[in-house]
C-alpha cells in the first residue's frame, strides 16, 4: 500500500473557500474578451475560462460568473467573438472590467452575424451557441466555431490575481 501524504490536502467549504480559490490560481490561464451584440449595443465580458473542446466538430466553451451584472445576455448570446488577448493589450482588460466598458474608444468592426470584433487579438473564435450547461456559479456555454483568425504575440496571462506574459525557455 502507498504511503499517505504528510498533507492530506482540504476538504472545499466555506470555510475554504479563499484558500481553493488561491490553489486554482496556480493554473496560468490566458485572457480573453468575449464580445456580443447587447441590446444596446456592442458588449464586451473579460473571461479566463476558456477552453477548446473539439476540433472536429470545431468547438470550444467559456463560462461567464452568475454574478456578473450583464450575465443574462451573454447566457441569451446566440453569436459571440472570443479574443484571445495579447501582453500588450492589458488595458482592454480594464475598460472591460465586469462588463463595464463601451466600444466607443475601441477599434472595432461587425461580423455578420452582428457580434463585434476587436481590430487585433492574437486569436479570434466567432461562434454560434451550441449548448449550455450548469456549472456552480457560471454557467458553461460551448460555441461550435464558424470562423477563426490568429497571428503571432506574446499572450496575456493571468495566475495567482496578477497579469503578466509568457516568457519561454530557451
Amino acid at each position: 500500500m502507498p504511503p499517505i501524504l504528510p498533507d492530506a490536502g482540504t476538504i472545499p467549504s466555506p470555510d475554504s473557500a479563499r484558500a481553493f480559490r488561491s490553489a486554482l490560481g496556480a493554473f496560468a490561464t490566458g485572457v480573453t474578451l468575449v464580445t456580443i451584440a447587447g441590446p444596446e449595443g456592442p458588449m464586451g465580458f473579460v473571461a479566463n475560462s476558456f477552453s477548446s473542446i473539439s476540433i472536429d466538430p470545431p468547438l470550444v466553451l467559456w463560462a461567464p460568473a452568475k454574478s456578473a451584472q450583464r450575465f443574462p445576455y451573454y447566457a441569451a448570446a446566440q453569436h459571440f467573438a472570443i479574443h484571445v488577448l495579447g501582453a500588450d493589450q492589458g488595458p482592454l482588460v480594464n475598460h472591460f472590467h465586469r462588463g463595464s466598458g463601451s466600444f466607443d474608444a475601441i477599434d472595432h468592426a461587425m461580423n455578420p452575424e452582428g457580434v463585434p470584433l476587436l481590430a487585433q487579438a492574437l486569436a479570434r473564435f466567432e461562434c454560434r451557441q451550441s449548448a449550455v450547461h450548469e456549472g456552480g456559479d457560471h454557467l458553461i456555454v460551448v460555441g461550435e466555431v464558424l470562423r477563426f483568425a490568429a497571428q503571432d504575440g506574446v499572450p496575456l496571462i493571468f495566475a495567482r490575481g496578477k497579469f503578466g506574459h509568457f516568457a519561454p525557455q530557451v
